[in-house]
């Protein structure tokens, strides 16, 4: 079995679209929440609270052709591809090109402009604004198919449309494609566009912040006056290589992936389930073998809302005990969804190759219901680890743990 590294990482979040930038602002305690004033018009939509990134631009150098097929997600996750291979020196390199690399990606759902289209063909019997390529923008595996065909990429192609978890199913499935010796480099992760649609899904279940008039302290992971979690957008990539290509090449590292985890309640929808969290959790030590005591750091799931918060927390409390740090940056981005568990992966890389690590936003007073952690609020932190923890949960029961240790 191969080791395997990161040696690309990048995003773009509403609070920025690289690391200085978005530490700064996590540092600025800014939130990158905003009133939806432009939801207005869905009358039944009660939230108006997201995390849009309203400076996204489409590069220059892209051209019309490559664009035809790739609505906003897409756009939002190759653009993420293209920094990530920039920062790993792959970009326009031909070894991407003969089938050593491949992708895994995915997101909640396609591009929703194109839904709409096809929804308005089913309601009223015209076709109006569809056309060959609006299938290809909505598909569920949009983002993947976009990245392959953008860099020209003809190793595997792994879709993971898993909601909240597409991101981290895309790592943890392109990390083990690279340890079992499939190929040995992987472009991996995930994205979201905004829509109020997405805003519907959890208002129907009454788990949106409603704090329409103070968007900064929205939303509130692990506090007892949290009312909801907030939406958000991003689009997140790692580069991942087997270690003995990543060293014959000279490559940059920065950190190296040792487990990863993922299983299913098999219970339920939408309800979280803390015995299965916590497996997926042990599942990932396993793989790394790693006792709990090696980890340093819990990047949490944290969404704010209330069944999630204390099934996570306490979850986590069962296997680590009191003594684990564990934020959650979704208090400054919103559930960006489909691409969380690749921006918060990112993330905890940062932190682990900086000490500094981020604390929750607006998180002031503990729930008495979720487990005793340490949980970090107020400044960032320094502390020093070997050994850090991502984990994400999804809607349909999904559960996923990734480790990542410093590179030394």
């Amino acid at each position: 079995m191969r080791r395997v590294v990161v040696t690309g990482m990048a995003g773009l979040t509403s609070l920025g679209s690289d690391w200085a930038t978005i530490v700064g602002n996590f540092a600025s305690n800014r939130s990158g929440i905003r009133r939806m004033d432009e939801w207005n018009r869905f009358e039944e939509l009660n939230t108006r609270l997201a995390g849009p990134i309203d400076d996204f631009q489409v590069p220059g150098h892209w051209t019309r052709k490559q664009l035809r097929s790739m609505g906003r997600v897409s756009r939002l996750a190759v653009a993420a591809a293209e920094r990530a291979l920039d920062d790993a020196g792959l970009l326009g390199d031909a070894s991407i090109r003969d089938g050593r690399m491949g992708v895994a990606c995915g997101s909640s759902t396609g591009s929703t402009d194109e839904i709409k289209a096809f929804g308005n063909m089913l309601l009223n019997s015209v076709a109006d604004g569809l056309n060959a390529n609006s299938y290809v923008r909505m598909m569920p595996h949009t983002t993947a198919a976009n990245i392959s065909i953008f860099f020209g990429l003809t190793g595997r192609l792994i879709p993971t449309s898993s909601a909240c978890t597409s991101g981290s199913q895309g790592i943890g499935y392109a990390y083990e494609a690279i340890k079992y010796g499939r190929l040995p480099m992987m472009l991996a992760g995930g994205a979201e566009e905004l829509c109020p649609t997405e805003a519907m899904v959890f208002d129907a279940l009454y788990a949106t912040s409603l704090k329409n008039d103070t968007p900064h302290l929205s939303p509130r992971p692990y506090d007892s006056g949290r009312d909801g979690l907030v939406i958000g957008e991003g689009g997140g990539m790692l580069v991942l290589e087997a270690l003995d290509h990543a060293l014959a090449r000279g490559a940059h590292i920065h950190a190296e992936i040792v487990g990863f985890g993922s299983n299913a309640d098999g219970q339920h929808t939408t309800r979280p389930e803390q015995t299965t969290m916590r497996r997926a959790m042990e599942l990932a030590l396993e793989d790394a073998e790693l006792a709990p005591e090696a980890i340093g750091y819990v990047n949490g799931h944290g969404t704010a809302t209330e069944q999630g918060d204390i099934a996570e927390t306490l979850a986590t409390h069962s296997l680590f005990g009191a003594r684990m740090p564990i934020s959650s940056q979704k208090s400054f981005l919103g559930h960006t969804l489909g691409a969380c568990g690749a921006l918060e992966s990112w993330f905890s890389i940062e932190m682990l190759n900086s000490d500094r690590y981020v604390h929750t936003l607006n998180l002031d007073h503990i729930d008495p219901r979720c487990g005793e952690l340490d949980y970090l609020s107020g400044e960032l932190r320094t502390m020093s680890h070997e050994f850090v923890m991502n984990n994400n949960f999804a809607f349909g029961g999904v559960n996923t743990s990734l480790i990542f240790r410093r590179w030394q």
